[in-house]
């Protein structure tokens, strides 16, 4: 009884640790493929549901479009970030965990902007990235941006045994979450408002 007991703890740690080294390693091919705007990995590590309603096409130009467009483009300044794991929390059928990284943005604008401009751009920055660390650099026509970035990590029958990725940041993937989770799971991973 007490051999079946250990080999039981044991089997569960062991799965434990692959289940938490496994979305060590996806969390890091999530993160480097947003910062080499690969666009096609991205979507390949985001949840699906998020892009099922406009389709994969539409999803993928809307992230060019969040990256580069004819107003500002958009880079992460840190290739490799040091990544704060939450607990790893199963409800229900599904597995939860919320990463948070810090890594710093620029947004470079394409046309020139005057102090009445990067003004406006500044507060808009505050409020798209949702932090007051956004800093003008005149010479350069960016804005550099500190703010904590946050994923959310689920393991599911939607995502056939891999994790994939809500990326918080991103007003559309955020609503996308709170449409498809409950208030009770928000609250369970601390992400309630």
């Amino acid at each position: 009884m007490k051999k079946y007991f250990l080999l039981t703890l044991l089997f569960s740690i062991l799965s434990f640790s692959q289940t938490k080294e496994s979305l060590q390693k996806a969390t890091t091919k999530f993160h480097q493929a947003i910062f080499l705007m690969d666009f096609e990995d991205v979507k390949s590590l985001t949840y699906p549901k998020i892009y099922e309603s406009i389709g994969e096409t539409a999803f993928l130009e809307k992230l060019d479009q969040d990256y580069q467009n004819s107003e500002y483009r958009m880079r992460l300044q840190l290739e490799k970030v040091p990544f704060l794991f939450n607990e790893i929390k199963t409800i229900g059928q599904q597995t939860f965990c919320v990463v948070r990284s810090r890594n710093p943005k620029r947004y470079f604008f394409e046309n020139k902007l005057n102090s009445v401009k990067a003004e406006e751009k500044k507060t808009w920055l505050q409020e798209k990235e949702k932090t007051q660390n956004v800093t003008f650099e005149p010479n350069r026509n960016s804005f550099n941006v500190k703010a904590e970035s946050i994923y959310v990590a689920v393991f599911d029958l939607e995502t056939f045994g891999e994790w994939k990725f809500f990326n918080l940041d991103d007003a559309f993937q955020l609503n996308a979450f709170n449409s498809l989770f409950d208030e009770n799971i928000k609250n369970t991973l601390g992400l309630g408002n």
